[in-house]
């Protein structure tokens, strides 16, 4: 949850920067991801990376090197997909807190 508040404070700081989502109702989740087997010429580490969209918005990314050597090109796609799994199952627990957090509670007396 601190992660949350921290990406909903952050454009506070700055009034200049903003979180501007998209108000279509239906926003699917959607990921890309890809890897360069042994891109990096020194060390022969792959190069991978993924974008995870809601609808049109980017809501996560990354591109880094692999922090170890792949033996293969279906390993370096599977270090990926690994990775962007785990990116998609925090963004849907985080989601799921944030729609607690904003279900009305409607009281009424008789």
């Amino acid at each position: 949850m601190k992660v949350a508040y921290h990406v909903l404070r952050y454009p506070m700081q700055d009034p200049s920067l903003g979180i501007f989502i998209s108000k279509k109702s239906d926003l699917p989740i959607t990921a890309y991801c890809d890897s360069d087997w042994a891109a990096c010429s020194d060390s022969k580490r792959s190069v991978s990376g993924y974008l995870v969209l809601m609808g049109d918005n980017h809501v996560s990314w990354k591109s880094k090197k692999q922090s170890t050597i792949s033996l293969s090109s279906a390993e370096a796609k599977y270090r990926v997909v690994r990775q962007v799994v785990a990116e998609l199952v925090w963004l849907e627990r985080l989601l799921d807190k944030l729609m607690d957090l904003l279900q009305p509670d409607i009281k009424s007396d008789r």
